[in-house]
């Protein structure tokens, strides 16, 4: 087993996992601690050591809310548990889980980016443990980035300090971490020619700025993103992670910087990280993207639906219970204004496909809700067809049963147990069925990073049913509900209205 490790800055020591057959290397720096003169600034490398490395725990967590004191949040109560979980603006590290028993095997490489609106999460919930995936072959990454004002706020100093990176700071962490994988990774037996890029919600979204991102030819080889493409269809609904235009987030940052009571950009590098953590609590701002014209050049799901991304597999999908939306009216009257406004002349197609009626409102708004997520799929894979890609698109719908007195449905990232085949360290009372699909769902995405297709045998050697490509003639997908679900998956007739609207 590999339990030390020779890489470019040193030598690194990890430990056996649960499963000793697996050596796990936690809390590797990938780039040098963004503090002082770093703080808002590019990642840079990260030194050298002497010595050995023990890479034993995981590294602090990016700044953020304190986890685990909101438990009326699901998310708190779920993951985000431990309120004392090291904490620190030095948060550049990342985790490797392998089973490799020596550094020639050029094992397969999955690199995963967490969620959290960008603002919030880490590598070490208890969820993302990579021990599964990797007994199925495959070579785990953790990363962390840099979030919220630390990650993504913008300035005028800093563009004139670094236009070839004036912002994106928590994206160009992911970038710099994959990128350390690929120098590095084959000291761990896995093969840097062979990288898979994932990501879940924001870890989604990041995953489709990486592929869109002009910065990153031969950046990975496949790609999963995991309820991070959202295309809302109604006015007054923002789209998660879109950017912001260079001007406005810089003066975002001035407006801050006059919130912390600074004037120019070094004075703001020498405040406490701790102040400035609370104090942005305090401003409540969203800090996220921006177009900076170097990393990010257009909106990543534009560019996505225009062709203009890595040509890779990708495999994406969401949960059956996750941001649905719907017409912001308060009369019949407004909805058919609003009708007439979106849908032009086809109103009255899309008034008679939601059944509506001037008495019974409500329903009809209940009708014409749709999720934004399926919307934005739906959306590349038309988009995928017409441009005769040649890199499938497979997709997905998880809609299993989740036990629990709170009764949440599959809610937003629950199947982020299944798929990393945790759920014996969740509270939820997982049976027999629950440990089935998680397997079979751990082997898709093991079968998918390893080749770019998610089919082959199960444990018992059987085949699991057959996942097919996406294409807009034959939408193919997967439900996962009790069992796996392949077939057909076409759209409802709403759906199917509403994207042949957006290629109008």
């Amino acid at each position: 087993m590999l339990r030390e490790v020779q890489i470019k800055n040193g030598v690194v020591r990890g430990l056996p996992a649960a499963d000793p057959r697996i050596t796990s290397f936690k809390g590797i720096p990938f780039a040098a601690p963004p503090i002082g003169e770093n703080r808002w600034r590019a990642p840079q490398p990260a030194p050298d050591w002497s010595g050995v490395l023990e890479a034993f725990q995981y590294g602090p967590i990016a700044m953020q809310v304190t986890p685990g004191i909101n438990q009326d949040n699901i998310y708190d109560f779920e993951w985000h548990v431990d309120p004392k979980i090291p904490m620190a603006e030095d948060c550049l590290y990342l985790n490797v889980w392998t089973p490799a028993t020596s550094a020639d095997q050029k094992l397969p490489v999955f690199v995963w980016y967490f969620g959290g609106g960008l603002q919030v999460g880490y590598p070490s919930e208890m969820e993302f443990d990579g021990e599964r995936i990797a007994r199925r072959g495959i070579v785990v990454v953790t990363i962390n980035y840099r979030l919220n004002v630390f990650g993504f706020l913008s300035h005028p100093e800093i563009t004139r300090e670094a236009p070839q990176a004036p912002g994106n700071f928590g994206h160009l962490d992911q970038q710099f971490a994959t990128r350390w994988v690929q120098q590095n990774i084959a000291a761990f037996g896995g093969d840097p020619d062979q990288v898979t890029i994932g990501g879940q919600s924001a870890g989604g979204g990041s995953v489709l700025a990486q592929l869109t991102s002009p910065q990153n030819q031969g950046l990975c080889q496949r790609a999963i993103i995991q309820s991070g493409m959202f295309a809302p269809v109604y006015p007054d609904h923002q789209r998660p992670f879109r950017p912001l235009s260079l001007d406005d987030a810089e003066q975002a940052g001035v407006e801050f910087f006059q919130w912390l009571g600074v004037s120019s950009l070094s004075k703001a590098r020498q405040l406490d990280a701790e102040f400035i953590r609370l104090k942005a609590l305090e401003y409540g701002r969203f800090w996220g993207a921006v177009f900076d014209q170097q990393f990010c050049v257009g909106d990543p799901l534009e560019l996505f639906l225009a062709n203009r991304r890595l040509q890779v597999p990708v495999m994406l999908g969401h949960t059956s219970h996750e941001f649905f939306s719907e017409p912001q009216v308060t009369t019949a009257e407004e909805f058919k204004e609003l009708a007439e406004a979106v849908f032009g002349s086809d109103a009255p197609t899309f008034l008679g496909l939601v059944g509506f009626d001037d008495s019974c409102l409500d329903q009809a708004i209940a009708r014409a809700a749709v999720s934004s997520i399926e919307y934005a799929i739906r959306l590349a894979g038309q988009a995928h067809t017409d441009s005769g890609a040649n890199t499938p698109l497979y997709y997905y719908n998880f809609d299993a049963e989740i036990p629990g007195n709170d009764d949440p449905g599959p809610f937003h990232s629950v199947d982020l147990w299944f798929f990393f085949e945790t759920l014996a360290k969740c509270w939820r009372p997982f049976v027999g069925k629950h440990y089935d699909l998680a397997r079979q769902m751990c082997n898709y995405w093991a079968n998918f990073i390893a080749s770019g297709d998610p089919n082959g045998p199960d444990a018992s050697g059987e085949l699991m049913p057959k996942w097919r490509a996406y294409t807009a003639q034959e939408p193919w997908g997967v439900v996962f509900r009790d069992q796996v679900e392949c077939g057909i998956q076409e759209p409802s007739k709403l759906m199917d209205f509403l994207v042949q609207q957006y290629f109008k």
